[in-house]
């Protein structure tokens, strides 16, 4: 299978086009759709999960603006941020924020917190974790697999945020670096993590806005249209996934807890959006190279992904 490409795709934004008045007067057309807002002119409204006014960030294309944005409006360093959810101020990782946006979400942002160490000893080959990132260099725990190894390890929590492993800083590592890092460990031997949880609103009281502070839970929007947020080029208005593509990319996302012990909407998104006009596995494998080389995805897991999607489409999938 031709997995040794390693070139990189070029996005491609997609161009909004001016509506303008007609300079004749020839009978009125029939009226035009509404053309979507335009990505810059998007706004949202934010908070901090642990209590803080209402803030608005809007110009942002990426997670990283995002990140800056929020930082701006609270005054705090962006690298604070551990990750945001959408439309609850919990630590859910359900509504963790990914690469859409309902344009009506509400987006929680989780900062830095209490710091603590454990040290493990490592009498499984698999802890029972599950690895994902904020896309900005903080990769936290998004899943402890009941009556794992972690599991029994009270210390250690779901949204806690890996920042050594035994001594060595993984501050700026994607999340799949930190699970390979933990599966490599040798079994037998004893290894310390250092972790920072979310910051809890006992740990320090905010003043909340006067309407009655964080919303308890926010109303869910149920437009479909999202902001796609992208690594490289613009952020763009698009229609949520169908039903199918929702479907495959969480078949998609369940194999990467499988394959690499990590979780990633986004990614399990990019990947099913790579195979979407393929015909043939060979076919995907070049696309899924050439988008995201950098994984070194093995020969299984792309034929089951390329097998999933397949599912997908003919409604074989629950």
């Amino acid at each position: 299978m031709p997995l040794g490409l390693r070139s990189k795709k070029k996005d491609k934004s997609k161009e909004t086009s001016k509506l303008v008045e007609s300079e004749a007067a020839p009978p009125a057309p029939a009226p035009s759709p509404a053309a979507a807002p335009a990505p810059s002119r998007l706004h949202f409204h934010t908070q901090l999960a642990h209590g803080s006014p209402t803030g608005r960030v809007e110009g942002f294309g990426s997670a990283r603006e995002l990140y800056g944005k929020i930082g701006q409006a609270f005054g705090i360093d962006p690298r604070q941020i551990m990750f945001c959810t959408l439309n609850t101020y919990k630590v859910d990782m359900d509504k963790l924020l990914g690469a859409q946006i309902g344009l009506e979400d509400f987006i929680f942002a989780h900062v830095k917190g209490q710091r603590k160490e454990v040290e493990i000893l490592k009498t499984e080959d698999l802890l029972g974790l599950t690895i994902t990132d904020n896309g900005i260099g903080c990769a936290f725990i998004k899943k402890i697999k009941e009556g794992s190894l972690m599991d029994q390890t009270k210390t250690v929590c779901v949204g806690d945020h890996i920042e050594t492993i035994n001594g060595k800083n993984v501050s700026d590592c994607r999340h799949y670096e930190v699970a390979k890092m933990l599966k490599d460990l040798q079994k037998g031997q004893m290894f310390k993590l250092e972790l920072i949880e979310p910051l809890k609103a006992f740990e320090k009281l905010e003043p909340r806005s006067k309407g009655g502070g964080a919303l308890p839970e926010a109303k869910i929007s149920k437009g479909r249209e999202t902001l796609r947020l992208r690594s490289k080029g613009s952020a763009t208005v698009e229609e949520m996934p169908t039903e199918v593509e929702e479907k495959a990319i969480k078949k998609v996302d369940e194999l990467l807890e499988t394959y690499m012990g990590i979780r990633d909407n986004e990614l399990a998104a990019t990947i099913v959006e790579a195979g979407r006009d393929k015909k043939n596995p060979d076919e995907f494998a070049v696309a899924l190279d050439e988008t995201l080389g950098d994984f070194a995805f093995p020969d299984e897991f792309v034929f089951d992904v390329w097998g999933a999607i397949g599912d997908a489409k003919q409604g074989w999938l629950e």
